[in-house]
């Protein structure tokens, strides 16, 4: 059960990143772009973190934060840039 929501956590997160980076392409917004990465790095924490804790359980919990914080950074980033 958890790993089927591991799963579609990473699915979702993957498609509104997709979502989001064709939107950038679109019309060329920068905060669609920064947004798009930031789901990005949080599609590849939550693969991560399905792959920590169900298939071979390694210890990732250090590479699943520093993507989570990579992500959170880079939309953190974006925000402070797009307001000057």
């Amino acid at each position: 059960m958890n790993a089927a929501l591991y799963v579609l956590t990473s699915i979702t997160m993957l498609l509104c990143a997709i979502l989001l980076l064709r939107g950038w392409s679109r019309v060329r917004r920068k905060m669609l772009l920064w947004s798009g990465l930031c789901f990005v790095l949080l599609s590849v924490a939550s693969l991560l973190k399905f792959i920590d804790l169900s298939i071979y359980k390694p210890d990732l919990y250090t590479w699943r934060l520093a993507a989570t914080a990579l992500g959170l950074a880079l939309l953190l980033y974006g925000l402070i840039w797009e307001s000057q």
